[in-house]
């Protein structure tokens, strides 16, 4: 390595950080690590308080259009007590219309993981635009999305603040009552896409013991409910192997971090 590598001259307007020894990276990563550690206990205490937030009813009917025809907000639960709903844009006067959907919201797509993982805590995910069942169906097919998408045909996205600029609305079902229970758009749809960044924003949550959750809420050992994305529907409770390997996981996992 020659001298300008070193210092981090010859990349022109970059001021880089400065190279160090192994021993000096691995203190300067330690110090990191308390304050990520410190972040990542902060998420869990503000998803804590998110699912202490009051409800909303939802009083008014609305209505989609989706694959199989006329359905209901309840209908897009598809049974389960949760549902997250994004609106995306695509439809007409919206940039990249017919081809394509908003840049910013089918980037948002492309990071959507499998949605088998949600659904095993109770919760749906669907997309909504106003643009046509057909389109979106086009859309689909050619993006590689699988994602339930159902077509706006009333004033659901002015009601719930999504008729200008794309969001997640999050609802839960009791029965027939349906609740909106959060809300999030702005830079706070830039995290979503993994199974955790959708269950830390509805008010069930992870639903795993470690959890700070107001009493009765449903909870389980984390890591023993996890399955491959295929092999839910086939197996309703977690597999005796999977639970003794993923225990001793943990119990490695803590015994290591004893002694160090």
């Amino acid at each position: 390595m020659d001298r300008n590598e070193a210092t981090g001259k010859g990349r022109p307007g970059m001021n880089a950080p400065p190279i160090v020894s192994p021993q000096a990276w691995e203190a300067a990563r330690q110090e990191m690590l308390t304050r990520e550690k410190s972040f990542t206990r902060a998420r869990d205490a503000l998803a804590a308080e998110r699912r202490r937030m009051p409800w909303m009813a939802v009083e008014k009917r609305y209505e989609f259009d989706g694959p199989q025809g006329k359905a209901s907000l309840l209908d897009l639960f598809e049974g389960r007590r949760q549902l997250v709903v994004y609106r995306a844009f695509f439809e007409p006067g919206v940039f990249g219309w017919p081809e394509h959907a908003c840049r910013g919201c089918s980037l948002g797509a492309d990071q959507v993981g499998h949605l088998s993982h949600l659904n095993a805590r109770d919760t749906t995910l669907v997309y909504a635009s106003r643009a046509p069942q057909a389109d979106i169906a086009r859309l689909k097919a050619r993006m590689g999305w699988t994602m339930p998408w159902y077509t706006i045909v009333d004033s659901f996205d002015k009601d719930f603040g999504v008729d200008e600029w794309h969001g997640h609305n999050v609802f839960f079902r009791d029965g027939e009552r349906v609740f909106r229970t959060y809300f999030i758009n702005n830079r706070g749809d830039e995290a979503m896409g993994t199974v955790w960044s959708y269950l830390d924003i509805t008010p069930l949550g992870r639903q795993e013991i470690w959890e700070n959750s107001p009493e009765g809420y449903p909870q389980t050992p984390p890591y023993k409910w996890w399955n491959w994305h295929d092999n839910y529907d086939t197996e309703a409770s977690p597999h005796p192997k999977w639970v003794e390997v993923s225990g001793a996981g943990e119990a490695a996992f803590r015994d290591a971090k004893g002694k160090t």
